[in-house]
């Protein structure tokens, strides 16, 4: 499995303030950081502030905030949607902070995370599009720099586009079914000509633009995209991978697939899980490519998300086959096959100047029949061999080559959960290999890599895969370099 993302402590939301009342309590500089923070809201707007500074005194003028010159009391924050505890004094906002929580008001201490209910975020303000980044009190300043890189990135004009966009939902709601033909209208309206009549400040363009939008709309076809969803590790599943799983309404993933690479879908998308692992099988590929084919007859745009890259040991061939022979449109996006990810996590070259030149990919599972594959000839001849799903044929494939003629000394590296950070990397020779198919304690997938250019590897965080293995010398690399 992928590394579970670190808990949420503080969940973001965003509260309605309209009209409710805030109050700030506090007399100096913290005080009207919060005040000015607050004030680009709707809320009623207090400040408590006994002797408030002369900058505080200056700025509620200018904002028209009122501020009560009394000592602080409890009553004085009962009832309000949100408190700040901002004195400055330790001591003072803790009794804030206890205050609030006996009376039901969410509270922030100013600089004291434990006693805060809520934090504030760092904002990037497009009213009605607002961005929030917080740090749960752990990194203001950090949050300050991330909202700097987001603030450069929105045009000023999106606040106007999306207020435009809310006085049209109803229509669209109205006049496009839910689904597909509704997230290709809004893409239509936030990237087409109604935002560019926005962006030069044509609002009655921008509104022409956005009816003659809705005026020509049409049904969607349903589309079918086979994603590679990569080894295991969600940051490397490619940026094209990311955005089709955002527009998909239905994702159809194997067993193998992640939670955290499925999660990069939109949280409405259906999730069908269509996985296949050895010995359990919950469809058969036919009933597979009748439900690719039924789901984009239904319009609906599908993400097929296989591990690795779908054209690796993925069926894909058979999908594209029966997505073909329907009339369904469909389109393959590569992802990171598990060899590749094997050898970086092994440091691996699988091409070696002067050793090795090419490079096979395979099951293992051919080797069982009489003849010798094409494969095996050129794992003699120096090619590197990466074997895919070759626990339980390991003592085939390592027979089968050491009888047609390949060393049993050629090195061996084996690698569970490529790419992910419990990964288990173990180092041998070929006649090590029959020992994998032993090891019960291997229970994630398990790429085997064989050949001269395997020496190359860095196995100073590998296992010997076989009792009485030594570690392996870490090969000196060529001045010339690795690569063909």
């Amino acid at each position: 499995m992928a590394r579970s993302p670190q808990p949420i402590n503080a969940f973001p939301v965003f509260m309605r303030v309209a009209g409710r009342v805030v109050v700030v309590v506090g007399e100096g500089d913290e005080a009207l950081a919060k005040a000015r923070l607050m004030a680009q809201t709707s809320a009623a707007l207090r400040i408590v502030a006994a002797q408030p500074s002369p900058g505080l005194a200056a700025w509620a003028i200018e904002a028209g905030v009122e501020i009560l010159r009394v000592a602080y009391e409890p009553s004085l924050i009962e009832g309000a949607a949100l408190a700040f505890a901002a004195s400055g004094d330790e001591a003072f906002d803790r009794r804030i902070a206890d205050d609030a929580r006996r009376l039901g008001v969410p509270v922030n201490a100013v600089d004291r995370p434990d006693c805060c209910d809520f934090f504030t975020p760092a904002l990037v303000n497009r009213a009605p599009v607002v961005v929030a980044v917080g740090t749960e009190g752990a990194g203001p300043v950090l949050a300050q720099m991330i909202r700097a890189r987001i603030d450069q990135m929105l045009s000023p004009a999106l606040g106007p586009l999306a207020s435009l966009a809310a006085t049209i939902r109803e229509s669209v709601e109205r006049l496009l079914p839910k689904g597909a033909a509704r997230r290709v209208f809004w893409a239509d309206f936030f990237a087409g000509a109604p935002a560019r009549a926005m962006e030069v400040g044509h609002a009655d363009e921008a509104r022409a633009a956005a009816a003659e939008l809705l005026a020509r709309r049409q049904a969607v076809a349903g589309h079918v995209a086979l994603v590679g969803a990569g080894p295991g590790a969600e940051d490397l599943i490619t940026l094209r991978a990311q955005r089709l799983l955002l527009q998909a309404d239905v994702i159809v993933h194997d067993a193998l697939v992640p939670e955290a690479v499925v999660a990069l879908g939109r949280r409405d998308a259906e999730r069908i899980a269509v996985g296949k692992r050895k010995g359990c099988h919950s469809k058969t590929q036919s009933e597979i490519n009748e439900l690719l084919v039924s789901l984009a007859r239904d319009g609906r745009q599908v993400v097929r998300l296989k591990s690795g890259d779908p054209l690796v040991f993925g069926r894909a061939g058979e999908e594209m086959q029966a997505l073909r022979d329907a009339g369904i449109s469909f389109e393959i996006v590569p992802g990171v096959t598990a060899a590749l990810a094997a050898a970086a996590d092994f440091e691996l070259p699988l091409t070696l100047r002067g050793v090795s030149s090419s490079l096979v990919f395979t099951t293992g599972h051919d080797l069982r029949g009489e003849a010798l594959p094409d494969w095996a000839r050129l794992a003699i001849s120096g090619a590197t061999v990466a074997v895919y799903m070759g626990r339980s044929v390991a003592a085939d494939v390592a027979g089968r080559l050491v009888e047609a003629g390949l060393s049993p000394d050629t090195a061996v590296a084996v690698v569970e959960n490529a790419s992910l950070p419990h990964r288990r990397l173990l180092h041998g020779t070929l006649a090590d290999l029959p020992s994998l198919a032993g090891r019960d304690d291997l229970r994630g997938p398990v790429m085997s890599i064989i050949g001269d250019a395997v020496a190359g590897a860095d196995f100073r965080r590998s296992a010997p895969l076989a009792a009485g293995v030594g570690p392996m010398p870490v090969a000196a690399r060529s001045p010339e370099g690795v690569g063909a």
